[in-house]
Formats: C-alpha cells, sequence, structure tokens
C-alpha cells in the first residue's frame, strides 16, 4: 500500500511539474505574441504620421509637378485606404511597401523642379518626411525582432509542444520584395 501511494504522489508532482510547465510556456508565449502585436502597433503610428503628412506633400508637390499627377493620385489613393482601419497586418504591410516606393521616387523626381526644391515649405516637409522615414525604419527593426523572437520560441522544442497544442502561429516579419530593393526608376515611375 506504501508503495502504491509513493508511486501515486510522484506522479501527481510530475503531473504539477508538467502543468506548471505548460502554464509558464503558455504565459511566455502570450506575452512574446504581444510583443509582435505592440511592435506592429508602433509602426503603425509612425505610419500613421505618414499618412497625415502626405496631403502636405501631395499639395505642396501639385503646385509645381504637373508631370506626377497620376503618381500623387496614386499615393493619395494608398494613403486613403491606409487609413481606413479595417486593414489586416498584411494588408497594411503591403500599402506601406508601395507607399515608401512612391513617395521615394517623389522626393527623387523632385530634383526636376529647382523652383520646388528652393521652396522653403518644401524643405521643412522633406526633412519632417526625412525624420518620419527613420522613424519608420526603426519600428519596423523593432517589429522584425519581436516577430523572430516569438517565431523561435513557437518553432523550437520544447515550446513547439505548447505552441501547437494551443494553436500559436507564426508571424509574418515585413519584408521589401525584390523590386522594392532595387533604386526606383523615377522616369518609369512618372511615365515620362
Amino acid at each position: 500500500m506504501d508503495t502504491l501511494v509513493t508511486f501515486l504522489l510522484v506522479l501527481l508532482v510530475i503531473a504539477i511539474v508538467i502543468a506548471l510547465w505548460v502554464i509558464a510556456t503558455y504565459n511566455t508565449l502570450v506575452r512574446k505574441r504581444n510583443d509582435v502585436e505592440n511592435g506592429f502597433s508602433g509602426m503603425d503610428v509612425q505610419l500613421r504620421k505618414r499618412y497625415d503628412m502626405i496631403p502636405n506633400l501631395v499639395a505642396t508637390v501639385q503646385n509645381y509637378a504637373t508631370h506626377e499627377q497620376e503618381t500623387l493620385t496614386r499615393v493619395t489613393a494608398l494613403r486613403n485606404q491606409a487609413i481606413k482601419g479595417d486593414l489586416s497586418m498584411g494588408d497594411k504591410l503591403k500599402i506601406d511597401s508601395e507607399l515608401s516606393k512612391l513617395m521615394s521616387g517623389i522626393m527623387v523626381a523632385v530634383e526636376d523642379y529647382p523652383e520646388l526644391k528652393a521652396s522653403e515649405q518644401f524643405m521643412n516637409l522633406q526633412r519632417n518626411i526625412t525624420e518620419m522615414e527613420s522613424q519608420i525604419s526603426a519600428a519596423r527593426r523593432a517589429f522584425n525582432g519581436a516577430v523572430l523572437v516569438y517565431n523561435n520560441a513557437i518553432q523550437v522544442f520544447p515550446t513547439v509542444l505548447v505552441a501547437n497544442l494551443f494553436n500559436f502561429k507564426r508571424s509574418n516579419m515585413f519584408e521589401n520584395t525584390a523590386t522594392e530593393r532595387q533604386n526606383p526608376n523615377v522616369s518609369e515611375l512618372f511615365n515620362k
């Protein structure tokens, strides 16, 4: 009888240790998933600042650059789509990629307009956009760092067991497409 009680106590202790490990692992994975969401939220805040600057950029450039109307229209359409608020994380990242490409093309195309480059309003806006793009870049790095830590946590043994048990899914990093990694062809962007 004593061996049966001892055996049951050992099983109970093992079950408690396993349950505590599962709970601790689950809580760790939830914190890491929340870090990913927080990282995306930080990036989203910076993107919102960009969306708020776009009307100023479009209005300033529009007064000088008549050839870029199609690009400015596309930038405005993307901005309006992005601020709707009902987009998934992936959709927001796609819009951000396209906006980044178009805005860098606009900034390069400004070289063709000396009177625009000389405008104090445009120069101030350009400085603000450059600073904002740096902040977006930093937010992207923070987001990707959180995604890396989370993805590693749900894919390594033994935490993968808990991750699969509670249906934790892999998160996607922000990545530029192959065409976005190339220097923009300004004449192609503006159909010159």
